[in-house]
């Protein structure tokens, strides 16, 4: 009989080590999973079971940018031009052998200004041709102005102010604008002193651009 207890107690030893290793062993390889942890951008892996403080195993989502946010790819213009405007009169038109203008504001690296035009005006408003470059160096756009041009002035003879507003849609790009689209809603001033066929001059110019030219 003492035999047989002995022989259950020795059993009930070994089945309760034996418990205690597999016990040991879950705890083990418990402690040895590894988690994520997330924190705005920052990530980490851990082996404990619960995240520092101020860390949680939930990904954050991304952040959407706002509607209307300029994205990297959009460079945002919003300045102004102020300069000369060189004037050649015709018998029935007038050109702009150039004009020649520096920025201020929100004008990215496109400070510098050089355009040129042509109008043909049979009334006190009428369309104009414009085209013109912005910036300098490497990193250049080139915009022409679409239908929506036009050209105003105060009174029917001269001297007079001439206002213009419209469109310069993007035509092409060099370096980093190259691709690049976009239009610029501008307007701006300038005074006369002559209509008369064959006469020149140079006058202040003024001008203000803004909208986004979309990088490809």
């Amino acid at each position: 009989m003492k035999v047989q207890k002995k022989s259950a107690l020795q059993a009930l030893v070994i089945a309760t080590t034996i418990g205690l290793l597999v016990a040991q062993t879950g705890v083990a390889q418990a402690a040895k999973k590894t988690i994520t942890c997330y924190k705005g951008t920052s990530t980490k892996k851990v082996t404990t079971a619960k995240c520092p403080t101020g860390w949680s195993t939930k990904k954050p989502t991304a952040v959407k940018p706002a509607p209307g946010t300029p994205s990297a790819k959009t460079v945002a213009i919003n300045g102004n031009y102020t300069g000369t405007v060189s004037l050649l009169w015709g018998d029935t038109y007038v050109q702009v052998t150039s004009v020649k203008a520096t920025g201020t504001g929100t004008v990215a690296d496109l400070g510098e200004f050089v355009g040129s035009g042509a109008a043909a005006p049979a009334s006190q408003c009428d369309t104009f041709d414009g085209a013109a470059t912005l910036g300098t160096g490497a990193d250049t756009i080139k915009v022409a102005f679409d239908s929506s041009a036009k050209g105003c002035a105060e009174d029917d003879s001269a001297p007079t102010k001439i206002t213009f507003s419209g469109n310069a849609v993007i035509k092409s790009g060099t370096g980093k604008y190259a691709g690049a689209s976009g239009t610029f809603k501008v307007s701006g001033s300038f005074s006369i002193k002559t209509i008369t066929a064959g006469s020149k001059e140079s006058t202040p110019f003024t001008m203000s651009a803004a909208g986004n030219i979309t990088l490809k």
